[in-house]
C-alpha cells in the first residue's frame, strides 16, 4: 500500500479511555508511528474542510467526536480493525485538501479498508466520489439530505452544491444517486424534473417515518453513502449551528447508519456538516454513535449480494401480463433480503454487471403479483438502456 502519512496529523487521544472500552482496540496513528493497514478493517478519518460552506468562519481545530467514540463499547462480533488515522492535513487551497481526499480514498477502497469520513462541507462528498475513478466501476450514491444539493454546474462547487459536478465529471462514473429525508420546500420543481429525468430515486421525509421499508432497498443499493447533519432535527442536536425544525430524530440517523452499514455493497462513507463545538456536547456524541452503529452494521453483515452462484436464494420468476415482462425476484435464504433481476444488455458494458441486480422489498414482489411493475425496475431498466 502506499504511504498515506504525508497526508494527515496523528489523532488528538482521550487522555482517559475506559477499560474495555472501543478505544483500546483502536489503532492509531500517532506521531512516527502510522498504522499499518489490513484489509477487512475500517478508517476514520477525520477531514475538517470547511471552504465549501458559503460564509463559514468555523476553526478547523476543535472536534470532541473522538472523546465520545472512545468511550464507547464494541458490540459482539465485530472481529474487524478500526484505525484511527487522524486529520487530513488542510492544503492551502481547497482543491489541496479535495486531492488528499481522493488519493487516501482511492488507496483505501483498492486495498479493501472501508473509509468512514467525518468532515466538514458536504461537497467533500466529490473527492470520496473520485476516489473510485482509478476503479472504472459505476457507482450509486446515497445521501441522507434535506435538500437534493444538485446546485449549477457552472457556479463553484459548494455544500449545497455538488451532485450536477458528479453528472458533468468526465468519464462520469456516476449510475445512480438516492436521497433519502427530503424536505418539499427545500427542493425547487427544476431539481425535482431533473432527478425524474435521470431516474434517480428520492425517499421523502414523511414516507420515512411512515415506513422505513422504503428507505432500506437505497441504503443497500449504495455504494457511497453520504449523511448531511442539517438532515436532524435542530432540538435534537442542541446547537446553534443547526437550525431546521423539522428532520430526522437521533435514533433515526443512527437506524440509517447501521442499515447502510450491514449492506455488502456499500465500501465508504462520510458524516458531513460536523460544525466544531466549544466543548463535547451533544453534536459529537450523535456523531460518535452514528460511527458506531455504522460499524456495528458492518460487523454484521451477511455476504448476500446476489453476484456468481444464486444457490442460497429462492427464485421467483412473476409474468406482468399489461407489459409482457417476466420478473425475476431473489429471496436470500441467509437475511430473508429481496432483489430484482433487471435484463441487462451485454454490449453497455462489463461496469454495468454490478447494477441489474437491483434491492428491493417483498411489497415489490406483491405488485408484480398485482400486475404492477415496480418503479425500481424500470427506472434501472431505463439507465440499463
Amino acid at each position: 500500500m502506499k504511504d498515506l502519512s504525508i497526508f494527515f496529523s496523528p489523532a488528538e487521544i482521550p487522555t482517559e479511555i475506559k477499560e474495555q472500552s472501543l478505544g483500546n482496540s483502536i489503532v492509531v496513528y500517532t506521531p512516527g508511528d502510522f498504522p499499518v493497514m489490513k484489509k477487512g478493517g475500517v478508517a476514520l478519518i477525520h477531514v475538517p474542510e470547511y471552504r465549501g460552506i458559503k460564509n463559514s468562519n468555523f476553526s478547523t481545530q476543535k472536534e470532541h467526536f473522538r472523546a465520545h467514540l472512545y468511550d464507547l463499547h464494541p458490540n459482539v462480533g465485530w472481529d474487524f480493525q478500526v484505525y484511527d488515522l487522524g486529520t487530513i492535513l488542510q492544503g492551502n487551497e481547497k482543491s489541496d485538501t479535495w486531492f488528499a481526499v481522493q488519493s487516501v480514498v482511492e488507496e483505501l477502497v483498492k486495498n479493501d479498508i472501508f473509509p468512514l469520513i467525518i468532515g466538514g462541507a458536504q461537497d467533500l462528498t466529490v473527492p470520496l466520489y473520485r476516489g473510485y475513478k482509478a476503479l472504472e466501476q459505476m457507482v450509486n450514491v446515497c445521501t441522507i439530505d434535506n435538500q437534493l444539493d444538485l446546485g449549477n454546474y457552472e457556479e463553484e462547487i459548494h455544500s449545497e452544491g455538488y451532485l450536477s459536478h458528479l453528472l458533468f465529471d468526465r468519464p462520469c462514473y456516476l449510475f445512480n444517486c438516492a436521497n433519502i429525508g427530503l424536505q418539499i420546500p427545500f427542493a425547487s420543481n427544476a431539481e425535482f424534473d431533473l432527478f425524474d429525468k435521470l431516474y434517480f430515486d428520492v425517499c421523502r421525509l414523511g414516507e420515512f417515518n411512515a415506513d422505513f421499508k422504503k428507505a432500506e432497498p437505497h441504503l443497500r443499493n449504495a455504494d457511497i453513502l453520504s449523511i448531511d447533519l442539517n438532515s436532524i432535527k435542530a432540538s435534537e442536536l442542541n446547537s446553534e449551528s443547526y437550525l431546521s425544525p423539522n428532520g430526522f430524530f437521533a435514533h433515526q440517523i443512527c437506524q440509517i447508519a447501521y442499515y447502510a452499514g450491514i449492506s455488502d455493497k456499500l465500501t465508504s462513507a462520510g458524516i458531513f456538516n460536523y460544525f466544531p463545538e466549544a466543548k463535547p456536547g451533544i453534536l459529537s456524541s450523535l456523531t460518535a454513535q452514528i460511527v458506531w452503529y455504522l460499524m456495528d452494521g458492518f460487523a454484521q453483515r451477511k455476504g448476500d449480494f446476489p453476484v456468481g452462484s444464486k444457490k442460497n436464494y429462492t427464485r421467483f420468476t412473476v409474468h406482468v401480463e399489461s407489459s409482457n415482462e417476466d420478473l425475476v425476484f431473489f429471496k436470500s435464504n441467509r437475511s430473508d433480503r429481496w432483489w430484482l433481476e433487471v435484463s441487462y444488455p451485454g454490449q453497455k458494458g462489463s461496469e454495468y454487471e454490478r447494477h441489474h441486480m437491483v434491492p428491493c422489498d417483498k411489497d415489490d414482489y406483491e405488485r408484480a403479483m398485482q400486475n404492477e411493475i415496480p418503479d425500481l425496475w424500470w427506472k434501472t431498466y431505463q439507465k440499463l438502456m
